[in-house]
């Protein structure tokens, strides 16, 4: 980055150095048709970290591998696996990838494996896309079967009994990139996995497991959460690593009053054309499928086809049809595709060839996945740049001010709750279908004995399953109704099916959208953008779930607008925080019920991002219960600060923005999971209650008065929480000091992205106050800050 302009602007610029291989002898014990294989291919050593891998495979240890990307972990499951296939032609193995794309990819790199080593049982991917007659022979005679968590829930599960022979020798199940699943997807797995367990028992086989992952905090802890029984790690890394420029390049101040910079999204594709421009193949990550549709739109508009044919710049996302993606991978592998933009469906392990640059467009919210995206660059061996772009909001800019934290901090951990009761329930139904449940005497994982049988007494009086005394004693439950379960439960998510898009003018599929996002990005007269290319959404038939768009070229897209209220249900905890003021703010932990209502959307113009209009948008509410911690302001301590309600209850929403970023980096989660709300008024859950728990309702002269106090709300932004408010509890005085110091600390006059949010004086008058003043004026009277 020679340009002078864009030197000034790099907050960060740092130089990795390369890493030598650490090599170790080809085991002895591993079968000589598959070591005859690997010097075939010049192969005369193994990386260390492969070895130590295959020799404590050999012992029966269940094993996950936590080394960086590019660094042959594939090898590491690939090589026990061989080998019995090797010396037992019966053996069996099951591969698990979270998605369909890189199911294909992993399955053309093992055929060629197995048929390197002579192995002659076959691989085969089995997955919605593949035919009745590849399925038949899946069941009958695939030594290996790759599939996804999905298809083993709904597919494989619930018909066990087609696969008998396959269960009764399942040797090894293979989990990769198991990074991935956390919180609501990582819940669903695990469960899976004891449903998995459950059935291979019930057909003679304990299969022994291998994980993989990319680097995370707590591989050995994740991998035993997953799988509900204790899991060894390799992590020491014998792989060899070129040289990486890591350099932060933070958008330009164009209003240093009101701390605004330039967009993010035009700066990534900035520098992205000056990379391609060069001739460097490069990847851009973008934060949502807009974010990435929109960046494709910018490279095509400045590249045009005299210095880079446009089928040389792709998207790639979720929401495609699977040729599409094929398409762009097999172009990504043959050198044929220059620059791409993706979102986080890029991170994992797909074979994309050799790409020399990427540019993240905005923190993705984890150091684990920053790393994740940064080693896609350079997977030949060859010197890489990553960059990161940060936005505006408080989490991009505090990394901005403190970059070195990319390479200091450590990577998070990965969380989930296999016990949380929804997700729970609906995989006993799935187990009650698959086989049934004897009390006492049978297990479902790690799962008490005390929690599995409440579940079943429950499912028992919702008449799902039907009880049979024994004579031995005990109980028997039997599945008792028609239903299929597990074709009522997705595992991606906590709601319905995906809508479909339909092109009414050329009366096809063009893509997919998982039901949340489809409120967001289908509703009516929404632009939904697809390969670069724009359509209007002339009908959403919701009940349906089809949308029906037109190509259209219009000069802007749109970004919708949701309004969130959340009542509590239950109060699970509750305590008093006192600062250096010695006023009391009341904190509070429980349950609560959270509606999110799409009630409107923006139209943005393309390259000037200026709202160029508005729209209504007429959907039901979306409803959850999850869980929440809340701070409570006391009625006098508002009324005490020296402005008017309204900017106080300003000042209090960027608080609250302040919060939620602090809570995102001191308890290293993603933002993503944690959703916030402020509600200044009173107003009627589901449940009747006020939205506050500090409503108060008295009755005077035979009329109700009420008194209320504002309330801070962060909340599991998955249904039934993950156990995100529990760790908020834990740290709640921290997380108060450290949110009021960023709002002190920021150089920003009125307030700015990087704190509290744009918040400018609501009059030319000072002494009216702005949201920055007001939050800091709070924190001061609260004796937080000094």
């Amino acid at each position: 980055m020679s340009d002078p302009k864009v030197a000034r602007h790099i907050a960060f610029d740092h130089r990795e150095p390369s890493q030598d291989a650490c090599y170790a002898d080809i085991p002895g014990e591993l079968s000589m048709n598959v070591q005859t294989a690997l010097r075939a291919r010049g192969m005369t050593r193994l990386y260390s970290h492969q070895a130590e891998a295959f020799q404590r495979a050999q012992s029966g240890e269940n094993l996950v591998i936590a080394t960086p990307t590019a660094s042959g972990k594939s090898l590491c499951y690939n090589l026990p696996v061989l080998h019995a296939l090797s010396v037992a032609p019966d053996t069996r193995a099951l591969y698990l990838f979270p998605t369909k794309a890189l199911s294909r990819d992993q399955e053309e790199h093992l055929r060629v494996d197995m048929r390197e080593a002579g192995v002659t049982q076959g691989a085969i991917t089995y997955d919605g896309d593949t035919p009745g007659d590849a399925r038949r022979a899946a069941r009958e005679r695939a030594g290996v079967l790759v599939t996804n968590p999905d298809m083993v829930h709904a597919g494989i599960l619930p018909n066990h009994a087609g696969w008998a022979r396959f269960f009764a020798n399942l040797k090894f199940v293979v989990v990769d990139e198991v990074h991935v699943y956390r919180g609501v997807l990582g819940s669903h797995l695990a469960n899976v996995l004891r449903r998995l367990q459950r059935v291979a028992a019930f057909h003679g086989s304990h299969p022994q497991f291998l994980f993989s992952s990319a680097t995370i905090s707590n591989p050995s802890a994740h991998a035993s959460r997953l799988l509900g029984s204790p899991v060894g790690a390799v992590c020491e890394n014998g792989a060899p690593s070129a040289q990486r420029r890591i350099l932060v390049y933070n958008p330009p101040l164009i209003n240093a009053e009101l701390g605004m910079r330039r967009s993010y999204i035009s700066c990534a594709v900035d520098r992205a054309v000056d990379l391609l421009k060069a001739n460097v193949s490069t990847l851009v990550f973008g934060q949502s499928r807009n974010n990435v549709e929109v960046m494709l739109k910018y490279l095509r508009d400045r590249l045009p086809e005299s210095e880079l044919a446009g089928e040389q710049i792709q998207a790639y996302r979720g929401g495609y049809l699977p040729e599409t993606r094929r398409r762009i991978e097999r172009g990504l592998r043959e050198g044929e595709v220059r620059g791409v933009v993706a979102t986080n469906a890029l991170e994992l392990g797909i074979d994309i060839g050799g790409l020399d640059a990427v540019i993240c467009a905005g923190y993705p919210g984890t150091m684990a996945a920053l790393w994740q995206r940064f080693g896609r660059g350079g997977r030949r061996g060859r010197g890489s740049l990553a960059m990161l772009v940060p936005s505006s909001s408080p989490l991009d800019q505090y990394l901005a001010q403190h970059p070195s934290m990319i390479i200091e901090t450590p990577v998070e951990e990965a969380r989930i709750d296999p016990d949380n009761i929804e997700i729970l329930i609906d995989h006993l139904k799935c187990a009650a279908f698959e086989l049934q449940f004897r009390s006492p005497g049978d297990t479902f994982g790690d799962l008490s004995s005390t929690s599995l049988q409440e579940a079943l007494e429950f499912l028992e009086t919702q008449r799902m399953v039907r009880a049979v005394s024994a004579r031995s004693g005990g109980k028997t439950y039997h599945w008792s109704t028609e239903a299929h379960p597990a074709s009522h439960v997705s595992l991606r998510s906590l709601s319905y099916d995906n809508f479909v898009i339909i092109d009414v003018f050329h009366e096809r599929v063009i893509g997919e959208m998982d039901f949340r996002s489809s409120h967001t990005m289908l509703h009516e007269q929404a632009i939904y953008q697809h390969e670069g290319q724009q359509y209007q959404v002339e009908q959403l038939d919701y009940e349906n779930h089809k949308a029906f768009v037109r190509k259209v070229e219009p000069d802007y897209y749109t970004s919708a607008q949701t309004r969130v209220r959340v009542s509590v249900l239950e109060e699970e905890a509750s305590d008093i925080l006192t600062f250096g003021a010695g006023i009391t703010l009341p904190v509070g932990r429980g349950e609560v019920d959270v509606v999110e209502k799409v009630i409107g959307y923006k139209k943005i113009r393309f390259h000037t991002h200026e709202n160029v209009g508005y729209g209504e948008v007429y959907l039901p509410a979306v409803e959850k219960a999850t869980t929440a911690f809340w701070i409570v302001v006391p009625e006098l301590v508002v009324s005490a600060l020296p402005y008017s309600r309204v900017v106080v209850m300003d000042g209090l929403r960027g608080w609250l923005k302040a919060l939620r970023a602090v809570a995102a980096v001191g308890l290293m989660m993603d933002p993503r999971d944690l959703g916030s709300a402020f509600v200044d008024e009173p107003g009627i859950g589901s449940n009747g209650e006020f939205s506050s728990p500090r409503s108060l309702v008295e009755v005077q002269e035979g009329r109700h008065s009420f008194h209320f106090e504002p309330t801070m709300y962060l909340f599991d932004a998955v249904a039934g929480g993950i156990g995100l408010a529990q760790r908020l509890w834990e740290d709640q005085s921290a997380l108060v000091r450290r949110s009021a110091e960023l709002i002190d600390t920021c150089p920003c006059q009125h307030g700015c992205p990087s704190c509290v949010g744009p918040g400018g004086q609501s009059n030319s008058d000072d002494s009216l106050g702005d949201r920055k003043s007001a939050a800091l004026a709070m924190c001061k009277h609260l004796g937080v800050v000094g």
